[in-house]
C-alpha cells in the first residue's frame, strides 16, 4: 500500500480515536453546558462566539445552526458571531490593536445572563481571554472549547469542554462535533415537539 494511502488511512483512526476519546470523558460536560445555554435562552438572552481562524470560522458556522437551524425549521435563537464584523475588526485593530477586537464587541453587544462562548485550540488566545474578562465584569456566563491541556483559558471560564489531543486539526473536529451536539440539545429541549416528528 502506498504511503499516500497509509497517510490517509491513519488520519481516519487518529480522528475517530479523539472522538471516542470524547465520549467517554466529556458526556456530563457537554451536558451541562448545554443546559446553561437552554437557561439562558429561556430567558431570553443570547450566545456570543468568538474565535481565531478555523475557530472564527466554526464560531460563525455554529452561530448560523441557532439562528437559522439545524435538523428543522422552527423559531431563531439569539445568537451572534463576534467574528464577522470586518469593518468594526479592521478598524479597531487598526487603531488599538488585536487583542481587544472581542472584548470591545462583548462590551457593546454583550448583557448580564448572556452565554460567550470562546473557542480556542490552544486555550491560551488573548484576544479570548480579554473578552472572558469583560464578560466576567457584565456577569455573563464563559464557556470555552479548548484542546491540549485548556490554557490560561481554562482558569478563567465558567465551563471548558476541552477536546483530549494536541494536534490542531483533530481538536478543530472535536469542536465543531462539540458545538452540533449543543446546537442538537438546544434544538431538543426548547421545541421536542416538532423534534419529536422530524428528527
Amino acid at each position: 500500500m502506498d504511503t499516500k494511502r497509509k497517510m490517509i488511512e491513519r488520519q481516519f483512526t487518529e480522528s475517530a480515536s479523539v472522538k471516542t476519546k470524547m465520549a467517554e470523558m466529556l458526556p456530563a460536560e457537554i451536558e451541562t453546558v448545554g443546559d446553561v445555554l437552554i437557561r439562558a435562552i429561556r430567558q431570553r438572552k443570547k450566545i456570543l462566539w468568538c474565535g481565531n481562524g478555523g475557530s472564527a470560522a466554526d464560531a460563525q458556522h455554529l452561530s448560523t445552526e441557532l439562528v437559522s437551524r439545524l435538523r428543522f425549521n422552527r423559531p431563531a435563537i439569539a445568537s451572534i458571531a463576534l467574528t464577522t464584523d470586518t469593518s468594526f475588526l479592521t478598524a479597531h485593530a487598526n487603531d488599538f490593536g488585536f487583542d481587544d477586537i472581542f472584548a470591545r464587541q462583548v462590551e457593546a453587544l454583550g448583557n448580564e445572563g448572556d452565554v460567550l462562548i470562546g473557542i480556542s485550540t490552544s486555550g491560551n488566545s488573548e484576544n479570548i481571554i480579554r473578552a472572558m474578562d469583560r464578560a466576567k465584569q457584565r456577569k455573563i456566563t464563559m464557556v470555552v472549547l479548548s484542546g491540549k491541556d485548556g490554557g490560561k483559558l481554562k482558569r478563567i471560564a465558567d465551563y471548558n469542554l476541552s477536546v483530549p489531543s494536541r494536534e490542531t486539526q483533530r481538536i478543530q473536529e472535536g469542536h465543531i462535533t462539540i458545538g452540533h451536539i449543543l446546537c442538537d440539545l438546544i434544538e431538543q429541549e426548547l421545541y421536542a415537539a416538532e423534534y419529536d416528528r422530524n428528527g
